[in-house]
């Protein structure tokens, strides 16, 4: 696909952003070699938007796909990628921000990216104590960071963006089938089928398209290579309001707990402490 068909939203700080991105984190981690293949693929299929992080590993194999691409005239620039990575939870003192941006960029082997994000606004330390935020703050939210599909459709939090000016990126959604948390709710959801069998579509793409008139970024990741391509093709048609409709009726769940971030010695004693 012509990359130039992916329509670009403006950010707060007025650069372009492709309005869907390649997800580069996956468990367990493919070698770099298998990672390589599978980027190059994805800028070869019309992908200008990656999204990586420090804590999927990805970066050193982003970073050697985008090399090559330049290296053989896929891309001509590298500012025709939008790059993103991210801050991990070890890393969110004020003196190990800069060092970890750094490390970032050096296994990326870029002179800079794009956004750079605090993957989760908490710090993997114990006895340090969460932050207080007067009311009417902006939450320091990683936008990418927000589990969103039409199975967890974040109504709520859309609109606190959209009022507060915030762009929404969403991750998983596609429902993340097969990883150690996400689950069938979207791909297999029998709402999705009907109005894919209806359009024509995929029900990926349905899923995506859903995304993209909510006005929110996906953050998808296929490693075939024709789905890749079937899920850039989402933005020259659009569902119907029935289908909307329909849509709104699925049941939500939120699929990513946060387990990782409880317990007993720290500020998030609860699932409930976490997500409050």
């Amino acid at each position: 696909m012509d990359p130039s068909l992916v329509p670009n939203v403006v950010l707060n700080s007025g650069h372009k952003m492709p309005m869907i991105g390649y997800g580069t984190g996956v468990v367990p981690l493919p070698p770099n070699h298998e990672l390589l293949t599978v980027f190059i693929a994805a800028i070869e299929a019309g992908y200008r938007h990656f999204d990586t992080a420090a804590y999927y590993g990805s970066e050193e194999a982003l970073g050697q796909a985008i090399a090559q691409a330049l290296q053989q005239g896929r891309i001509k620039s590298r500012t025709e990628l939008f790059v993103t990575t991210k801050l991990w939870c070890t890393s969110t003192h004020p003196g190990l921000v800069v060092p970890a941006l750094k490390k970032s960029l050096e296994r990326l082997g870029l002179e800079y990216v794009d956004l750079y994000l605090i993957h989760f606004p908490v710090r993997l330390r114990e006895g340090v104590k969460g932050v207080k935020y007067s009311e009417g703050d902006i939450l320091p939210i990683d936008m990418k960071g927000v589990e969103m599909n039409v199975s967890w459709q974040q109504e709520n939090m859309r609109k606190f963006c959209k009022e507060k000016g915030i762009h929404v990126s969403g991750w998983s959604p596609l429902g993340s089938k097969g990883s150690m948390w996400g689950s069938n709710a979207v791909i297999d959801n029998p709402i999705l089928k009907d109005i894919a069998i209806s359009t024509g579509k995929t029900v990926g793409q349905v899923a995506l398209r859903w995304l993209i008139g909510k006005g929110v970024t996906p953050i998808m990741k296929s490693f075939n290579n024709e789905r890749m391509k079937q899920n850039l093709q989402i933005f020259d048609w659009e569902l119907s309001e029935v289908d909307l409709e329909r849509i709104e009726e699925i049941p939500q769940h939120r699929a990513f707990q946060g387990e990782r971030f409880i317990t007993q010695y720290g500020p998030f004693k609860t699932m409930e402490d976490f997500w409050a």
